[in-house]
């Protein structure tokens, strides 16, 4: 609201252009006062408008989507177990494929297809692979919205929660079946990358401290090792026992 209302009063100060010539809006409002029917007035009042309509309505592009690939003919995950359907009419076909469907329908098809190529099994409905394939397809859902919708807080929130859980099964699958990690890997298009061994932002003050505490963990170790050999030198290497027990005869 603020941004449009800074919108508006640079319109109104800066004159927008009304016809061939520049009018400023400021001055065609105080002239609508007083003579509601004259046209350059009119222009001027809606223009200001169309200018902050055009404002109000502006929406960043969106890119290609995961669910692009999906044919419309498609019938929904419910559906999709039926069997004949060469008589039933095309207005009833609509409906269950998804020509008509809506994006959580669509959404599920995706989910299901990228479970299909790393499940263990048919059956297999809990494993860590399924569930980063589920993972996998949400987040790419959620990367599309905040394209379109960048300030939405929430949905944000939640596509950072999914990658985290991602990153959890995927260094759990790494370190228990090497061999199915490179696989799913391999099948969702997903680049492991190693954690960062430090994760906060490496300012210059942070930097220097840790320089500092490098060299005094390296001088402290020195003066370690030093006072360690002069301990040695100290100590004599063979000392003569304080007494000799006597062997028994035989």
């Amino acid at each position: 609201m603020f941004a449009l209302r800074t919108a508006v009063f640079e319109v109104l100060g800066r004159g927008i252009r009304s016809g061939p010539r520049l009018v400023s809006a400021g001055r065609e409002a105080a002239k609508c006062q007083t003579c509601f029917g004259d046209a350059r007035s009119l222009a001027a009042r809606a223009s200001l408008l169309h200018v902050s309509r055009t404002y109000a309505t502006v929406k960043s592009p969106g890119g290609p989507s995961q669910l692009d690939d999906l044919p419309p003919t498609m019938f929904k995950k419910e559906y999709l177990g039926i069997q004949n359907t060469e008589g039933v009419n095309d207005v009833v076909k609509r409906l269950l494929s998804l020509d008509m469907a809506s994006q959580s329908d669509k959404l599920k098809i995706k989910i299901q297809q990228l479970v299909d190529k790393v499940r263990r099994s048919p059956d297999d409905n809990t494993s860590p692979e399924v569930y980063i394939a589920n993972l996998t397809a949400r987040i790419q859902n959620f990367k599309e919205h905040l394209q379109n919708h960048p300030k939405d807080k929430a949905n944000k929130r939640w596509m950072l929660m999914s990658i985290d859980r991602r990153k959890k099964l995927l260094k759990f699958l790494r370190r228990t079946r090497y061999d199915a990690f490179e696989h799913v890997c391999a099948q969702l298009g997903i680049e492991y990358t190693f954690p960062p061994e430090y994760y906060r932002r490496a300012t210059k003050r942070w930097i220097a401290k840790k320089a500092f505490c490098l060299q005094v963990y390296k001088e402290a170790k020195k003066l370690k090792e030093k006072e360690l050999s002069q301990r040695k030198k100290r100590i004599p290497k063979a000392r003569s026992p304080l007494y000799v027990f006597p062997q028994p005869s035989n």
